[in-house]
């Protein structure tokens, strides 16, 4: 029981998943479907850049010249910075995806005065 409560964040990153993926299949509405992938996208990010972190590490830069180089090898000592680096680039992609995404919603309301996704598509088939 006590591996299930120390892993608290997994499982609020499970539910943060699950409830932008509600709002993703659930909602009609394409704000609301928009608002829901931006949280599931959030939280595969707080995920893995909870994997990259462990307790008592440092972070990775060698310092003191040559000495600093020699206790770089000790690589169970430093945290990976590659989740961190890989998120970053997750971040801006959703930033992206998201501006864009606003856009689209936005000429889709300029076309059909109506948000709504059963609407749009009966005045698709008219």
């Amino acid at each position: 029981m006590e591996q299930v409560i120390g892993k608290y964040n997994y499982w609020i990153y499970i539910i943060l998943m699950m409830i932008g993926f509600y709002a993703m299949i659930g909602k009609k509405n394409l704000v609301k479907k928009l608002i829901g992938m931006n949280i599931f996208q959030t939280s595969i990010i707080l995920f893995f850049i909870s994997t990259g972190s462990k307790k008592g590490a440092t972070i990775p830069i060698v310092s003191n010249g040559h000495e600093g180089i020699h206790r770089a090898i000790e690589a169970f000592q430093y945290m990976n910075p590659l989740p961190h680096v890989l998120m970053l680039t997750a971040i801006v992609v959703m930033v992206s995806t998201f501006g864009v995404a606003l856009a689209l919603l936005l000429m889709i309301y300029r076309r059909y005065q109506t948000l709504d996704e059963d609407e749009i598509l009966r005045l698709r088939r008219k």
